[in-house]
């Protein structure tokens, strides 16, 4: 991982500012001559900006998204804990972490800060800026902040603002931290144990029933208790505890929540994405309960260069993370059409 580091105050869409700012980011690859392979991509949640890691199939030797032929860049966003400012950085006005005190966050924010970076690496074109989820939500407003040095957009499982069922499962996830007794202390592990049923209740929107049903049923009919799917659940909370923290998935939430491209641009979602003139592949993912693919149908029918994809999975909402292959080969069709400058 490298790291940018900005001294400059950096004014938040809340009104307030933080003193400066660090980006942490990876990048594979080589910038050409000039400058035109550039593909920027934005990671999730509680991702990293090791896109290399967490989207296997995706982005690497022989894949779709080769640093043989491209400069790939991912940088972590703000408010994470994968090497970017956030709440458990060091607070300059106490000399502690921030904690409770980092201050509210959007996505228009985090674009802002991978700006700074976009200029720091001297890059004035990105040939392709993809994202899934949320990372679909920052290319959204990366595309509209930065039309002009936009070339391309993917676009999988997200959508042009987040929903009301969003939303609620965002604030259901943030009583369950809130919930834990420790959450109000100011240390690394505050809310631990919330943080971890809050991810429990994401897993259930992130997958998809029968799919879930078909992986997690148990067999013995005679069980009283310790049951696959609750095992299933109680170790993917752990994990997440044990490599994330209960303030930056706060932070993220309700950067989340106010996900909406229309804000300041006159309140109509229709009309702003149709500002968004780049070529775009949307793409939808079948048994996506989070994000359905009525979100991508919408954004498809109102922007006016996009192409629209379906794929198919049993994997719900993670489907965009778990079906690679056939990702892969719809996105180098379409980019076939959009070719890199010879």
């Amino acid at each position: 991982m490298q790291h940018f580091v900005s001294d400059r105050p950096f004014a938040l869409e809340n009104g307030s500012t933080l003193p400066g700012i660090r980006i942490g980011y990876h990048t594979w690859g080589t910038l050409n001559a000039d400058a035109s392979n550039v593909v920027w991509i934005c990671h999730a949640l509680t991702a990293s900006s090791d896109a290399a890691d967490w989207w296997p199939g995706m982005i690497g030797e022989g894949c779709t998204i080769d640093p043989a032929r491209h400069f790939i860049v991912c940088a972590n966003i703000l408010g994470s804990c994968y090497g970017s400012t956030g709440p458990m950085e060091e607070n300059p006005a106490t000399g502690e972490p921030y904690y409770h005190a980092f201050p509210q966050i959007t996505v228009r924010d985090m674009v802002q800060a991978h700006i700074l970076l976009r200029q720091h690496l001297g890059i004035s074109s990105i040939y392709l800026l993809m994202g899934g989820s949320m990372g679909g939500y920052q290319a959204l407003e990366w595309s509209i902040l930065e039309k002009e040095n936009i070339r391309n957009l993917f676009l999988i499982a997200t959508s042009a603002h987040e929903s009301a069922w969003g939303i609620a499962i965002h604030t259901a996830q943030r009583l369950a931290i809130a919930a834990d007794q420790t959450w109000q202390e100011n240390s690394a592990t505050a809310g631990a144990a919330g943080l971890k049923a809050a991810r429990a209740i994401g897993m259930l929107t992130y997958r998809h029933y029968e799919a879930f049903v078909r992986q997690q049923t148990d067999e013995d009919a005679s069980k009283l208790d310790h049951f696959k799917a609750s095992s299933y659940i109680d170790y993917q909370g752990q994990k997440l505890v044990n490599r994330f923290n209960a303030y930056s998935y706060w932070i993220l939430g309700k950067a989340m929540d106010s996900h909406n491209i229309s804000r300041g641009r006159g309140g109509d979602v229709a009309a702003t994405l149709q500002i968004i003139t780049q070529p775009t592949l949307i793409m939808a993912v079948d048994s996506d309960q989070l994000c359905p693919l009525s979100k991508q149908q919408f954004m498809a029918a109102h922007m006016p260069n996009a192409s629209f994809e379906v794929i198919s999975s049993a994997f719900g909402h993670d489907g965009f993370l778990v079906e690679a292959p056939a990702i892969s080969i719809a996105l180098r069709n379409w980019l076939h059409t959009y070719p890199l400058p010879s």
